[in-house]
C-alpha cells in the first residue's frame, strides 16, 4: 500500500475535474437544495436541473414513486429557464470552486440550439450535458434520442452554438448503444454519459390507475445499474472520446465498477434523494480503494476489465 496520494483528477473533453464525481442532473437541484449538507468544493464538478430556453412546470403530481429497488420519476423538467436559471443561480454558483454542467433540453431541435447559444458566454457555465433521452416530457427528449438522424441533429444544432464542452445523455432504451455513442463522437461531442432512468410504469391495484399522474416515467436507483454497467462498457469500447457513468450508484464501489467498465468519470443520481452525503463517501471511497490497490492515478484504473 502506497503513502502516496493518487491523482484523482480527470479530463472529460476539456472539461478538467479535481476528481471523476458529479451528480446526476434532477438529483441535486441548482446547488443551494444541497449546499448546507454537502460541501459543494469536494465535487469533482455540479450537474444541475434541467434548463430550456423558457420557464417550464413539469408535470402534474403525483410526479415520484418508489419501486422495491429504486424510484418511479415523472418531474417533467420543470425549471425556471435559461435567464432565470443565471438570475437566480448564477452568483451562488460562481462562489465555488467546481465546475458547472447545465443540463439542456428542448421541444424541438432549434430550442436546443438557442438555449445553448443564450448561455455559452456564461462564465459559469463549464460544459453542456445535452438531454435527448429523458422519458417524461412529451415532446423532445428521448423522441431525439432514439432515432440517430434526430440525434443527430441536435447535437450538430448545438455544437455549432458554442465550443463549450459538450455531452449528450443517451437513452438506454435503444438496440445498440454503439450506434449513438459514435454517432455522438462524429457529430462533435466532447464526452458522452451514460445512462439516463428507464422507460418504466407502476399501477395501483386497488384503484387501477398508473402511481404517476404521468401515468409511465423513468426508472432509477440500483436497479438499473447492471443495465448502466453494461451500457458503459459497450460505448467506452466503440469510441474514444470519454464516458460519464450514471445508474444506480450508491457507493464507492459501485462508482469503481463503473470505472472499470470504462467510465472515466461518474455521476450520483438517486441516492442524493435518500443521503446527500453519498457523493462524498464515492469520492473518499475511490480515493481509498487506489491507494489500497497502489494505483497511481484514477486513469490506471479506467476500462480495465479483464
Amino acid at each position: 500500500m502506497s503513502d502516496i496520494k493518487p491523482d484523482m483528477s480527470v479530463n472529460i473533453g476539456g472539461l478538467q475535474m479535481k476528481n471523476p464525481v458529479t451528480v446526476a442532473s434532477g438529483t441535486f437541484g441548482y446547488g443551494p437544495e444541497y449546499a448546507e449538507l454537502v460541501d459543494l468544493n469536494r465535487l469533482g464538478a455540479i450537474t444541475v436541473k434541467g434548463i430550456c430556453a423558457e420557464p417550464h412546470t413539469g408535470n402534474q403530481t403525483p410526479r415520484t414513486f418508489e419501486t422495491r429497488c429504486g424510484m418511479l420519476n415523472a418531474i417533467g423538467l420543470p425549471g425556471p429557464g435559461a435567464k432565470g436559471f443565471i438570475e437566480s443561480y448564477g452568483e451562488f454558483l460562481a462562489q465555488y470552486d467546481l465546475p458547472v454542467i447545465v443540463n439542456v433540453w428542448g421541444k424541438r431541435v432549434e430550442e436546443y440550439g438557442r438555449v445553448v447559444e443564450m448561455l455559452s458566454d456564461e462564465p459559469i457555465v463549464s460544459a453542456f450535458e445535452v438531454n435527448v433521452s429523458c422519458p417524461n416530457v412529451k415532446e423532445g427528449g428521448s423522441l431525439y434520442g432514439t432515432d440517430t438522424k434526430s440525434f443527430a441533429s441536435v447535437i450538430e444544432t448545438v455544437r455549432a452554438k458554442t465550443a463549450k464542452p459538450l455531452i449528450p445523455k443517451l437513452a438506454p432504451n435503444v438496440s445498440d448503444i454503439t450506434l449513438f455513442a459514435k454517432t455522438a463522437e462524429d457529430c462533435g461531442a466532447d464526452a458522452i454519459s451514460i445512462m439516463n432512468s428507464y422507460p418504466a410504469m407502476a399501477i395501483n391495484i386497488e384503484t387501477r390507475k398508473p402511481e404517476l399522474a404521468n401515468r409511465s416515467g423513468g426508472l432509477s436507483g440500483p436497479a438499473i445499474k447492471p443495465i448502466a454497467i453494461k451500457l458503459v462498457w459497450e460505448a467506452a469500447r466503440a469510441v474514444s472520446i470519454p464516458v460519464i457513468g450514471m445508474g444506480g450508484i450508491s457507493c464507492a464501489e459501485d462508482a469503481i465498477e463503473f470505472i472499470i467498465a470504462g467510465a472515466s468519470a461518474v455521476a450520483v443520481g438517486t441516492a442524493n434523494f435518500t443521503d446527500p452525503s453519498t457523493v462524498i463517501r464515492v469520492i473518499d471511497g475511490i480515493e481509498a480503494y487506489l491507494i489500497r490497490h497502489d494505483i497511481p492515478s484514477i486513469g490506471d484504473l479506467c476500462g480495465t476489465v479483464l
